[in-house]
């Protein structure tokens, strides 16, 4: 049996239909931001991610993930503060303008936690 999971004021029934994620990598060298804004200087504008995000919740996303540190293959790897610089401001500005969930995509717990806190409403 699925048990629902509720985040905020968004509940998810899992297994009653498919959920949608939009993904927001602040970062330089993201084929997801690329695609969307092709000429984007870097570090990328909040502006700029937060009207990603408004075109993502007007499509109907369910829940906006903010990346700061590219997975790829061959990418580096950033320090703590670099990837904090980069998150931060985008998640407080989200949380203020939003109420879709916002989700951190990081394996560093210390941006965990300050996204937690940047997030809350």
């Amino acid at each position: 049996m699925n048990v629902p999971l509720t985040i905020g004021r968004t509940t998810f029934a899992w297994g009653s239909r498919t959920y949608v994620m939009g993904i927001l990598n602040i970062t330089p060298d993201s084929f997801s931001v690329m695609g969307l804004f092709p000429l984007l200087p870097f570090p990328i504008p909040v502006e700029t991610a937060l009207q990603m995000a408004r075109r993502f919740v007007e499509e109907g996303v369910d829940i906006l993930d903010v990346g700061g540190e590219s997975t790829r293959p061959g990418a580096r790897s950033v320090s703590l503060e670099e990837e904090l610089a980069r998150v931060l401001p985008v998640i407080k500005s989200l949380a203020s303008q939003t109420t879709v969930p916002i989700s951190i995509d990081t394996y560093k717990a210390d941006v965990a936690e300050a996204a937690l806190q940047a997030g809350r409403r």
